[in-house]
């Protein structure tokens, strides 16, 4: 199998048994026509004329059939359960659950024609067809690792972690305490607060591992089934009722019990973004404006709130609560809403099959102590 380049014809070696010329240049992003150089760094050799190049056409039938297009990352499953022998232990490895690396194998058996493993009393064996499929797949994968490496030697593997929360400070409390206790050499922490909407997001098209999201306990039946529909699993984390934060010094904190009409003549600050699925921005808000206040601050992070919070005594916020040293550093208080009945749940999400690596459960284990202490 060749690829025409200009004037210069070139073979694809191993790769050329498995995959198409066409699928060749998508797959390692070459344009038409590219430079010789890029040809020959992913293992092309130029040859004088197409009758030079030997094709192995029963092989490449063998194995892709006709109008087949391979998964990359399934073949890379497929590669580690024949080394492993077992779908549980492959599954492991990979940090995939086993019934998506089954269903992954089945799709590329499905995609080849042909069966590559057989299910025994001793685990995952391969058919001859899949002794011949992976004879080529690692040799794939291993060219597939030499491109990647011209572009990356410079660079380091590093542990990643993601998230996206909430402006919580018990979850932030949480992120600084488990930001001093990680011991890896290399890392690279994304922390981003925001709302429920972009956490979602996040997972589903930014690369983010996890998210928590927050919302009233009456949005709960829309929040699950948006979380169903996008193939996401979730876990509760805590629920509780909002309470009012405010300076030591502002008038509200002098009374014996702070009703909702004591607000009215105060400025409320808010999150500007609130979200619940299906529903306007605007009948968001006002579903969530529970007081008569007619001053109102927005803001979009918790560094602003804290700020005017602190300079301003005749502002307040409803808030989830706060840890004890924040409201010391910023001289803030905590107050009860004697009319206030509302639950909001916050709750852990991630995709469907995702594991759990050593720096999510480092968090989780930060963010659980947490909410003990604040959250009673």
């Amino acid at each position: 199998m060749w690829i025409k380049n200009g004037y210069t014809t070139y073979i694809l070696c191993d790769i050329s048994l498995v995959l198409g010329a066409a699928y060749a240049r998508c797959a390692y992003g070459l344009p038409e026509p590219c430079h010789d150089t890029a040809l020959l760094a992913i293992g092309l050799r130029p040859i004088r004329s197409p009758d030079a190049a030997i094709c192995d056409t029963r092989r490449l039938s063998l194995l892709t059939g006709k109008g087949a297009k391979l998964n990359i990352i399934h073949m890379k499953y497929a590669v580690e359960i024949a080394k492993t022998g077992s779908i549980s232990k492959a599954g492991d490895n990979l940090r995939i659950a086993q019934p998506n690396l089954s269903r992954s194998i089945k799709s590329l058996e499905a995609e080849l024609g042909i069966t590559i493993f057989e299910r025994t009393s001793h685990g995952m064996e391969l058919t001859p067809d899949g002794e011949t499929f992976i004879q080529y797949a690692n040799a794939i994968l291993t060219q597939v690792q030499t491109v990647e490496n011209l572009y990356k030697s410079s660079s380091v593997t590093l542990n990643r972690f993601s998230i996206s929360v909430p402006r919580g400070s018990y979850i932030a409390d949480a992120f600084a305490r488990f930001s001093a206790k990680v011991a890896d050499e290399q890392f690279e922490i994304y922390y981003h607060e925001t709302n429920s909407q972009n956490a979602i997001n996040n997972i589903l098209q930014n690369n983010y591992h996890l998210g928590i999201i927050r919302y009233a306990k009456q949005y709960e039946s829309q929040f699950m089934r948006l979380l169903s529909e996008k193939d996401l699993a979730s876990e509760l984390i805590t629920e509780f009722q909002y309470v009012l934060l405010m300076n030591t010094n502002n008038p509200l904190n002098q009374l014996p019990e702070i009703h909702l009409n004591d607000l009215s003549s105060y400025i409320e600050i808010l999150h500007a973004d609130p979200f619940v699925p299906s529903m306007p921005i605007v009948s968001v808000r006002k579903a969530e404006n529970i007081t008569e206040s007619q001053r109102k601050i927005y803001v979009f992070e918790r560094g602003s709130q804290f700020s005017v919070l602190e300079m301003n005594p005749n502002t307040f916020m409803w808030v989830s609560p706060v840890p004890t040293n924040m409201k010391d550093r910023y001289h803030l208080t905590e107050r009860k809403c004697e009319d206030n009945d509302r639950i909001y749940k916050d709750v852990l999400i991630y995709r469907k099959g995702y594991r759990l690596s050593a720096l999510d459960k480092l968090f989780i284990t930060e963010l659980i102590q947490s909410k003990r202490t604040c959250i009673h």
